[in-house]
């Protein structure tokens, strides 16, 4: 393996028959569509909930301390909330996708979601103290982020299992891409509801109905969640999933012809699942599949027993500590986990705390009547999402399978540290305008760059075995950066300024870059293939030296 040129490496049977029709990547097909939109809506809801938070924190000041500020502790740890429980969630979830398997897991977390959300909006503003409503906020809201969380790891890998390998990082990139609509459309909803609120706020001096505009915008996140709920409890496992895993067999050592029949059986399944709707999958084709495939276990370490033997097994964390013990496979891991955690940092950071840069564009909201105020942030908020949010993540999208993920991840990390070092150095003496146009190239090379490929990555360059536990342990390390970004951020800056803040997130940045340099580029390879390889090999050299000390015995 180690002769085959860099370009040739990993690559996997399985293309033989993935269909190729001639299409540009980001065309998708309707299974695809209906894929991206089933996987799609766990990061729609989570940048819908991080917007909202928010808008609610300060319609809450209204209904909770008369306009004045959320005592800080509290504030922080309702804003935290939700990113303390992703945390647990990415680490559960993702365990749990490959102990137990894809299709006995997804659903759960959407479920957790639905659940924590109308949790979230029975806070009993009218009889506990605003102390305790605020607890009660959060405590839901960490519940909420643990269903968020497992999103990650859980349709990361959904989608990487079944995604055809020349599509594969485009259609990672579209399920990720949601999160820009998620904020697009929370700034939507706010003004909407608080437009349908005018008349009794503004007209009628009712800021106390202002209670009722915080739960409708939450409310709101149900809608999706349920549209989406049944087809993911029902989603099929998928054939290439079981496909690469009878491939992995044959190539580490399945001596029968046998396996070679029931590759040729799931390659025509293959093809007749791509020709329609993979939803449609019957329960004795499904079946079928299951009598053919292996399930998601080759361990090294039993390299004599026979693959259907080791079809049985399923994983567990010993084996993962075992695969990562190794240096080759664990820089890997610390290149995807400390690349997230830097991203998050200075990506949460400033979306956190975007009423630093509404101050700059005159949409923080500062004076007028409580209406106002919060009609002012939504706004400000929409120019932020409509300028560089969305249109980065549409970037990656077109160009993640031409240009690849290292390089699109360097330079974004490059450039959107560029521009905060812009804002940074010129922070008190640019113009409106100036600061704007920086701010939304700062935004699309996050988008188009790090923020996209750090979700891609572990789902791309890990094998199918150990691929939601590694996306969980990463997606993970990136929100431990975002928290300790949204608790650091406001007293460092109060204490060194925000200009030093920014020049902290540009060094960030920089390092970022670096440790990119561990990852390979993951465009046309079969993470799967290359495990698949590693055994064969380690086979090999067992069997020579038992045959060396069988000589040497004789």
């Amino acid at each position: 393996m180690t002769d085959q040129p860099e370009s040739k490496k990993g690559r996997s049977n399985l293309e033989e028959f993935e269909r190729n029709d001639g299409r540009p990547a980001f065309i998708l097909t309707t299974t695809e569509l209906k894929l991206l939109g089933i996987a799609g809506i766990g990061f729609f809801l989570d940048a819908y909930d991080l917007f909202i938070i928010n808008p609610v924190s300060t319609m809450l000041q209204y209904r909770l301390y008369n306009g004045e500020h959320l005592p800080t502790h509290l504030e922080g740890f309702v804003k935290a909330g939700a990113n303390i429980g992703s945390v647990i969630g990415q680490f559960a979830f993702g365990y749990a996708a490959d102990a137990l398997g894809r299709k006995a897991v997804y659903g759960k977390e959407l479920m957790l979601i639905i659940l924590a959300t109308i949790l979230t909006m029975t806070v009993p503003t009218g009889t506990l103290s605003p102390d305790n409503c605020l607890i009660y906020l959060g405590v839901f809201r960490i519940l909420l982020g643990i269903g968020v969380g497992g999103d990650y790891p859980m349709s990361a890998s959904i989608t990487s299992d079944r995604s055809n390998l020349r599509k594969r990082g485009t259609m990672l990139s579209y399920i990720f891409s949601n999160q820009g609509w998620g904020s697009l459309v929370g700034s939507l909803v706010t003004i909407i509801v608080l437009l349908a609120y005018k008349p009794a706020m503004e007209g009628r001096g009712q800021t106390s109905k202002i209670d009722g505009v915080w739960r409708i915008i939450i409310g709101v996140s149900l809608v999706p969640a349920f549209g989406t709920l049944y087809q993911r409890l029902t989603l099929p496992e998928s054939t290439r999933f079981k496909a690469s895993q009878a491939l992995i067999h044959t190539e580490a050592g399945g001596q029968s012809s046998q396996d070679e029949d029931e590759i040729a059986r799931l390659k025509r399944a293959q093809a007749a699942e791509e020709a329609k709707d993979q939803n449609d999958v019957t329960e004795k084709e499904a079946s079928s599949t299951d009598e053919a495939s292996t399930s998601d276990d080759v361990d090294p370490e039993e390299s004599t027993a026979p693959p259907e033997q080791l079809a049985k097994k399923k994983a567990h964390f010993g084996e993962f500590v075992r695969y990562f013990s190794k240096w080759e496979h664990a820089k890997l891991l610390i290149g995807t986990s400390m690349c997230w955690f830097l991203l998050d940092i200075s990506f949460y950071g400033i979306n956190l705390n975007q009423n630093v840069v509404l101050q700059q564009i005159g949409y923080d909201g500062s004076t007028g009547s409580p209406w106002e105020r919060l009609f002012k942030v939504s706004t400000g908020s929409i120019i932020i999402t409509a300028l560089g949010f969305v249109p980065g993540y549409y970037a990656s999208i077109l160009t993640i399978e031409y240009l690849g993920r290292k390089w699109i991840q360097i330079q974004g990390f490059l450039l959107s540290g560029l521009f905060l070092a812009v804002l940074a150095g010129c922070f008190h003496t640019l113009s409106k305008p100036a600061f704007i146009v920086c701010f939304a190239f700062m935004q699309f090379f996050f988008n188009f760059g790090a923020n996209t490929t750090t979700y891609c990555y572990p789902a791309e360059i890990f094998p199918t075995r150990f691929r939601a536990f590694a996306h969980g342990i990463s997606a993970a390390a990136g929100k431990a950066g975002a928290i300790i970004s949204a608790l650091a951020f406001n007293t460092l800056s109060k204490k060194v300024g925000t200009p030093v803040v920014l020049w902290i997130f540009f060094g960030i940045n920089i390092l970022g870059a670096l440790f990119t340099l561990l990852l390979p580029e993951v465009k046309g390879r079969d993470p799967d293939v290359l495990y698949a390889e590693e055994i064969r090999l380690k086979r090999a050299k067992k069997e020579a030296e038992r045959r060396a000390a069988a000589e040497s015995a004789q």
